[in-house]
């Protein structure tokens, strides 16, 4: 990218830039714009990830900056309040005077500012518009997936390529967005070849050949080791030797398009040389149902033993929306330990290895709230980008790449999630006779006799109900006679002899603790 400045301070040459979520564009976006300097000599195209504003609030201040410089600004996935509120202002006065603005996939005040030739979404309604519409259909919650949603994106600039007038402008819209949500390289160098061609007000460079967006599957498969990285076929995945079980992890198609895919390739290495078959796959529009559904659930029957999240959302639905409804019917349809692992996106490594208060609360509420509503387990950070000072917050002192925006794998924690997610696929491969269930009982405060106690409960006839439950299903248990029975086994017996609130079944000392932990080693 460039970033040159006259003797004014103002930067020269043409500028596109481009406000979006996350950084995982900047490098097909830096790659674009090194091989479109050929054809259009001072060009520069700038990122600005909202994501890092909190953290950083120059990020945000150089993000302003660029847009009231910018010739053509792209703004999507902004979908969060807080930002939508600290980038409005600027992009309201930069409208006018920028040679188009596009504002896709985001809040609908940013989107509503787009401005591409006829195309004034803040005119009153206009034949246009309301052709938009029509071809939108409602706009209440819909039970369509990802997939059928994308399938209706590529129909419409067909449709509308034949309507003369505005309405060329309109599929130029949803042109970007489909070329946008194809974010591989090839993509995103056609989308500013386009907009360039269309838009800019240099003659020179108007009316410039631009491929149309490449499809690439909205459902597949992801490997390190395939010859294309994605497949539709399970069949053409690597499988090691002997596997100890099957994990189905999903992963963002947007990251795999722009092969920023180092932290999925550690997660797949790390879980391959545990003895695990990995089956990684990915859907397109924040719904993972396709591809459970397509590559987890076979035709006789559940193909894993456990399922990964590494996405960050919740299965269905992203940052503007979470349908848990729809996940928990599909988790209980798929029965089987579902784990919750997330990218830092609104900080970095080093800053949350730094932090007190570890995760933010944008961070808290997406990344491990949102799962957890569907049912996920054991939030797991897994990755994240490095700043300028790497990361010391674990034995590996990760240092960062020089200028680089691309993910990182966090492997102190990758390794952790192996080893739970191996735990937890094997857990399930056991009957039910041969688990080893804890129990923990509320108590506090501590040593004032509020063992088993609750306001309003009554805990030892619910731990009854449950054991007896328990041992319909095929668990080992010595059952109590009554509520009574099982009370006195737990709070009396020998407390009295060890001065404790409750019957003492085994002494564990600290140094146990830490020999049978293996993070705690560390």
């Amino acid at each position: 990218m460039r970033n040159e400045t006259g003797i004014s301070g103002v930067p020269v040459g043409y500028r596109v830039v481009v406000i979006t979520l996350d950084a995982h564009s900047a490098g097909p976006c830096d790659r674009a714009a090194a091989r479109l300097l050929a054809d259009f000599p001072d060009l520069s195209v700038d990122v600005h990830a909202a994501a890092e504003w909190g953290e950083n609030p120059q990020a945000l201040v150089e993000a302003k900056a660029a847009i009231a410089t910018g010739d053509i600004i792209l703004v999507n996935l902004l979908f969060l309040e807080e930002h939508v509120r600290a980038i409005l202002p600027s992009l309201e006065a930069r409208r006018a005077g920028c040679d188009a603005m596009a504002g896709v996939i985001s809040d609908a005040a940013i989107v509503k500012l787009t401005r591409m030739g006829a195309l004034d979404m803040l005119a009153p309604a206009s034949g246009t518009m309301a052709l938009l519409k029509r071809l939108r259909g409602s706009s209440k919650p819909s039970s369509q997936n990802g997939e059928s949603k994308m399938r209706m994106l590529r129909r419409l600039p067909k449709i509308l390529k034949y309507i003369p007038g505005k309405a060329q402008d309109l599929r130029a819209w949803f042109l970007v967005m489909q070329y946008w949500l194809g974010g591989s390289d090839t993509n995103i160098e056609s989308m500013l070849r386009f907009l360039i061609s269309r838009y800019c007000r240099i003659e020179a460079w108007q009316n410039c050949a631009a491929a149309p967006p490449e499809d690439y599957p909205e459902v597949g498969l992801y490997h390190p080791d395939l010859p294309s990285k994605m497949t539709t076929d399970i069949t053409a995945l690597p499988v090691p030797q002997k596997p100890v079980a099957t994990v189905g992890l999903l992963l963002m198609r947007s990251y795999v398009l722009s092969d920023d895919t180092a932290h999925y390739d550690a997660v797949i290495r790390s879980f391959e040389a545990n003895g695990l078959k990995v089956i990684p796959a990915f859907a397109g529009g924040l719904d993972a149902r396709p591809a459970i559904e397509g590559y987890f659930q076979g035709t006789a029957g559940m193909q894993i033993d456990a399922m990964v999240s590494l996405t960050g959302f919740s299965l269905v639905g992203g940052p503007a929306y979470n349908n848990s409804q729809a996940a928990i019917a599909l988790l209980k349809n798929l029965d089987v330990p579902y784990i919750a692992a997330h990218a830092l996106e609104f900080q970095t490594l080093g800053q949350w290895a730094n932090a007190e208060q570890g995760l933010g609360p944008i961070e808290t509420t997406m990344l491990i709230a949102l799962p957890e509503l569907d049912g996920a387990t054991c939030p797991t950070v897994f990755a994240g980008r490095h700043g300028s000072e790497g990361c010391q917050g674990c034995l590996h002192k990760c240092q960062a790449a020089p200028q680089s925006r691309a993910m990182a794998p966090c492997h102190e924690r990758i390794d952790s999630l192996a080893e739970k997610t191996l735990r937890a696929a094997r857990l399930r491969q056991k009957r039910n006779h041969d688990k080893n269930v804890a129990i923990v009982l509320f108590g506090f405060p501590p040593n004032a006799g509020a063992t088993g106690t609750a306001a309003y409960l009554d805990v030892f006839e619910s731990l009854q109900n449950t054991l007896t439950q328990m041992k319909a299903d095929g668990y080992d248990v010595a059952l109590p006679e009554t509520v009574a029975h099982l009370r006195a086994a737990v709070l009396e017996g020998n407390a009295k002899q060890y001065g404790q609130e409750a019957n003492v079944e085994a002494i564990v000392s600290a140094e146990e603790i830490v020999r049978s932990t293996p993070p705690l080693k560390a």
